[in-house]
């Protein structure tokens, strides 16, 4: 029985609705953003406007303690929506899109796109300690997979295009279109090839063409224009200083990801979502509040774009403030997501490693200057492997720092600190911060991308020469008596007259049970036409397709792949030896 198997849409079409989805996306953005901008006006200064700069501290509420009612309301806001519209707008996104990949082929129901919108751009208009990219790359494959579901076509091709939705949103929020397809590589796309390469590349690079239409083209942060024009290279001493931080940032990306999901679990006790959510606002509006009361701001609310800014500035360089601010906000984006708020880490995780890089490289500055260390390169080094750390997304996280601060001196010392992080973390946590979330659902998705190494291999080096040509009139009760001594499983290719009829594949050690019984039956009546035809010289990557799409349990190897010829020596591929091929392939791979 042939598999009915939706059609597939050719590369033109795909790219096609690729470049729709970066439009939808790249408006999706600046809405999303211009949302944020009018709830975060209205609930911290009492101001109907749209117009908010992330990169600039709140001043003080005119609410004076009242701010810290703000996330309440805010909070309950969402969890209404969260409750009644859409359950996976809950928490930061990103888990809710690898498993509709993973587990769902791509579908995401439309519904998400709105209901995200709305409940994060409340969570963090109101000061939850949220980032807006968990919210824009759920949002943006949210619309991929919308698309996918309109038009008809193979569900690799609606994955392509959840994964060019999430490529196209994490691009248009920080005017990085490197970083976003590269995100979409490392922890989206399961194939990387040429046929969801393209898509996601163009959908893209469509949303930062509208996003720079609207935000301009300046990096996310701005640097001091003495670091910019540098050109000294980094010295020994520096790399190594780098590389001690990077270990340091991976112990707190392994405290990071544990605390969230601590928090989560803890908060799971309260059963009712609307108190949960309530008390979990309560306490992040009374560390803002506290914050703006002894150290000046509000600090850890929102996404945090102006401590960070501060940072790499030089306005914010004792090593004691930010190590509190370090872990103010590693407790208030746990407590902002355990309870319930809708937004993403990515921004919390820069804000955590600019404040513990800034720290470290203020401390090494007091104790002995180095060449190359000071508050803002540590910063900038802590952000990438922080976000590398906790995601495990080695080249995301160092081409998006690149983009956001246009710094490419640090590219270098970059790349050795985000290794040392990925590599801390992974013995202390397996799974980053987003698949340890799926994981608790009994939902595991890779690690690391392999090549099947075994599909590029020809159908002469897998298949099973030990094949019976057995007629169709012969006798079933004869052939295991003969054949059956040695036991196994007998692969036997069934022809009557000038072709095929059948295959099957008998376990010869029934022998032993029916040695004294006759059933009467031919190897005609038993033969199955659950096969398919190959060539010798056909790669198995084609052949398990075609076995895929006829339901095949084998596929009958000829010298031409066409019609079989009386006398013509027969092999067969079946799934057995499909598995024992993977088996040996990702063999060199093994612990």
């Amino acid at each position: 029985m042939k598999l009915r198997l939706p059609p597939r849409l050719g590369l033109f079409r795909l790219s096609l609705l690729a470049i729709v989805i970066g439009i939808i996306t790249g408006y999706g953005a600046v809405l999303f953003r211009a949302l944020i901008g009018f709830i975060h006006n209205i609930a911290f200064l009492g101001q109907f406007a749209v117009n908010y700069d992330a990169n600039l501290f709140t001043p003080p509420s005119p609410g004076g303690p009242f701010v810290i009612l703000v996330p309440i309301i805010g909070g309950i806001g969402v969890t209404v929506l969260v409750t009644n519209f859409a359950p996976e707008a809950r928490g930061h996104g990103v888990p809710e899109v690898m498993d509709a990949i993973y587990y769902k082929d791509g579908v995401i129901r439309p519904i998400v796109a709105a209901v995200k919108s709305l409940a994060s751009a409340l969570s963090i208009g109101t000061g939850a300690a949220v980032g807006r990219e968990g919210p824009i790359i759920q949002i943006g494959s949210a619309i991929g997979s919308t698309l996918g579901q309109i038009v008809t076509m193979a569900p690799w091709q609606r994955i392509t295009l959840v994964a060019a939705g999430a490529g196209a949103g994490i691009a248009a929020t920080f005017n990085t279109p490197i970083g976003g397809v590269m995100f979409a590589i490392e922890l989206m796309l399961p194939e990387l090839s040429a046929r969801t390469f393209l898509p996601v590349a163009l959908a893209t690079g469509t949303a930062t063409f509208i996003g720079r239409t609207f935000f301009g083209i300046h990096p996310a942060f701005a640097l001091p224009s003495a670091l910019l024009s540098s050109q000294a290279p980094a010295t020994l001493t520096a790399l190594l200083l780098f590389a001690l931080l990077g270990a340091l940032i991976g112990l707190a990306a392994t405290g990071f990801i544990r605390g969230l999901s601590f928090a989560e679990d803890i908060f799971e006790y309260v059963h009712n979502p609307y108190l949960r959510h309530a008390i979990g606002m309560a306490v992040l509006g009374t560390s803002i509040y506290t914050l703006m009361r002894t150290a000046g701001h509000y600090y850890v609310e929102g996404v945090g774009y102006s401590t960070i800014q501060a940072i790499l500035t030089g306005e914010l360089a004792l090593p004691g403030l930010l190590a509190l601010l370090f872990a103010a906000k590693l407790f208030a984006t746990s407590t902002s997501l355990g309870a319930g708020a809708s937004g993403g880490i990515f921004s919390p995780s820069l804000f955590m490693g600019a404040t513990l890089g800034g720290a470290f490289g203020s401390l090494v500055t007091a104790i002995h200057p180095a060449e190359g260390i000071s508050t803002t390169t540590c910063a900038i080094i802590g952000m990438a492997a922080m976000v590398g750390g906790d995601t495990g997304a080695a080249m995301t996280a160092v081409t998006m720092i690149f983009e956001m601060t246009r710094n490419y001196d640090l590219v270098m010392p970059s790349i050795v600190a985000v290794a040392l992080a990925i590599g801390v973390r992974r013995p202390l946590s397996q799974e980053n911060i987003y698949t340890i979330k799926l994981v608790g659902r009994g939902h595991f998705v890779p690690k690391a991308l392999h090549a099947n190494m075994f599909l590029i291999r020809r159908a002469g080096d897998v298949m099973e020469r030990d094949v019976y040509d057995i007629p169709a009139e012969a006798d079933f009760d004869e052939f295991l008596h003969t054949h059956g001594s040695a036991g196994g499983l007998k692969h036997v290719v069934v022809t009557r007259g000038q072709r095929i009829a059948g295959v099957v594949r008998i376990n010869a050690s029934f022998r032993r049970g029916l040695e004294a019984a006759y059933t009467g039956v031919t190897m005609g009546d038993i033969a199955q036409r659950n096969f398919t035809l190959a060539r010798e010289n056909d790669i198995a990557f084609d052949i398990v397709q075609r076995m895929g799409r006829h339901d095949a349990a084998m596929a009958i190897v000829t010298k031409t792949g066409g019609k079989w010829r009386p006398g013509e020596i027969i092999v067969v591929i079946s799934k057995e030896h499909v598995a024992d091929s993977v088996v040996e392939s990702i063999r060199p791979f093994g612990r």
